[in-house]
Formats: structure tokens, C-alpha cells, sequence
């Protein structure tokens, strides 16, 4: 499907192994830019650590980590909060959507890299959800925090997710943030630790982001390629398997937008 604005997205879901599983690799491709790519991999799984920071099982050597902008501390550019919703009304609807069909309803969620609001079905409701981000007073204004935590922490600084239990989570989620990840392989495989077997990780972006923190090797990328890189990233982190692309931000109009955050 194509969005009736300018702003393209992508939404990549994966499910968690089961602990005692063990699978052999099986991928495959699909879509044009009218029609969602669909990629699925099946990992073999790696055994996690009963304590944080879960290693991955590899690291993406030809990625550039730099920020575009070095001289800004992400502390610093997060000092003031931003309650700003930061992709169009017609991708959030999608994703709302994405979440309604793929998020167990009076489950245990993580809303990763978050703000002021987190874009669930209002009429889901779930056990508790806890969240993550880099400014307090967006985090304290989200209501979807209510029932449970919240915690500030610079995931580029230290990766490990140490305010939370392995298989805490019936979710992960990680809207318009992974962009901005440094070491992306670490944070993933520390999602997941915290996932319980089965569970699943959303990780959502569009053609815009805050260029001066985003890394160099996701502003040269266009929105496919990014999509892949985000799949590489579940990959490097281990335990995840059926990994799927979803999105109408493949084609070429999509392609040329997304260059510099644009």
C-alpha cells in the first residue's frame, strides 16, 4: 500500500526463539514498491546470559557509527523534551494498526527509545507497559506509562538493558529511534534477553529523523537498504527469527526523499 502524504515508513516485526529451539537459515524476498517486501530468516539460537548485557552473536564491521553532528552530546541534545509527534498522522494510523494485529492484548510491554506518547490501540489494553527514552519529562507525560516504569538512560553510553528481567516481555517496541543506535547489534541482542520465548520486537522509522544524531552509515542508506540493515542488526544480535519487512517506503519517490533525513 502507498501513503497518501510524503513521509514513507517502514515497520520490521521479529518473534523471539523459543530458549530450546534450534533452526537452520531459510530466506526469501518479495514486493515491488506497490506491495510490502517481506523477508523472513530463521536463526539458529544462541543461548543468552542470566545477566545483562546479553553479547551478540556479531557485529556489522562495514557500518559507520559516526554521528553526522559529533560536537552535541546526545545528553545534551535531549536536555530539552520535544512533545512533538515525530512521523505523519498517516503513518501512526498504520502503525497503530501494525501494533493492534501483532501485540498480545493483557500482555507485558517495552516501548524502547520513547517519548510523550507511544501510538497504541486505544482499545487494547495490557498487563503494564514500562518505557525507555532520553528526556524525563516526556516520559512522564506518556500515558501509556501509567501502570508501569519508566527509566532515562543513553543507550549509546552503556547498551544493557539492566532495569529489566530475562523474558520480562511479551514485547519490545522501537518507534523512530534506531536510527540514532551506535551499537545497535548490543541493544538488540539485550532485547532479546528481556523477551519472553515467542515474544515479539516492532521496530518502526520513517524518511525522517534528527540528521545531526543519526550515524553516517544510516543517512547514506535509502529506505530499502535501511530496512535491511535493521534486519542485519536482528541477525548480529541473535534469538530472533521470522524477521519481516513491511512498508511502502521502497519506492523511488521514497528512495530520493529519504536522503538526509529529508
Amino acid at each position: 500500500p502507498q501513503h497518501s502524504s510524503a513521509q514513507r515508513g517502514q515497520r520490521i516485526s521479529s518473534s523471539r526463539t523459543s530458549r530450546s529451539e534450534n533452526a537452520s537459515t531459510d530466506t526469501g524476498t518479495g514486493g515491488t514498491s506497490h506491495m510490502p517486501l517481506i523477508t523472513k530468516l530463521i536463526l539458529a539460537l544462541t543461548i543468552g546470559s542470566a545477566q545483562p548485557l546479553r553479547q551478540p552473536v556479531g557485529r556489522i564491521t562495514s557500518l559507520d557509527r559516526r554521528k553526522l553532528v559529533a560536537s552535541v552530546s546526545d545528553s545534551e541534545f535531549y536536555k530539552s523534551p520535544r512533545l512533538v509527534a515525530h512521523a505523519d498522522e498517516a503513518f501512526l494510523r498504520k502503525l497503530t494498526a501494525l501494533y493492534r494485529e501483532r501485540l498480545p492484548a493483557g500482555g507485558v510491554l517495552l516501548d524502547l527509545m520513547s517519548s510523550h506518547i507511544s501510538h497504541l490501540p486505544p482499545a487494547m489494553s495490557f498487563a503494564r507497559v514500562d518505557g525507555h527514552g532520553m528526556n524525563a519529562e516526556e516520559l512522564s507525560k506518556n500515558p501509556a506509562f501509567a501502570g508501569g516504569q519508566w527509566w532515562v538512560q543513553d543507550l549509546n553510553e552503556d547498551p544493557a538493558l539492566s532495569f529489566a528481567a530475562d523474558g520480562e516481555y511479551d514485547a519490545v517496541l522501537c518507534m523512530a529511534g534506531v536510527q540514532y543506535l551506535q551499537e545497535p547489534e548490543s541493544v538488540f541482542a539485550e532485547c532479546s534477553r528481556v523477551l519472553k520465548p515467542n515474544g515479539v520486537m516492532i521496530v518502526a522509522f520513517t524518511n525522517s529523523f534528527f540528521y545531526q544524531k543519526a550515524i553516517y552509515g544510516w543517512s547514506e542508506r535509502g529506505m530499502a537498504t535501511r530496512a535491511k540493515l535493521v534486519r542485519d542488526y536482528m541477525r548480529a544480535a541473535g534469538g530472533f527469527d521470522d524477521i519481516t519487512i513491511e512498508g511502502d517506503g521502497t519506492g523511488l519517490v521514497a528512495q530520493l526523499a529519504s536522503i538526509g533525513g529529508l
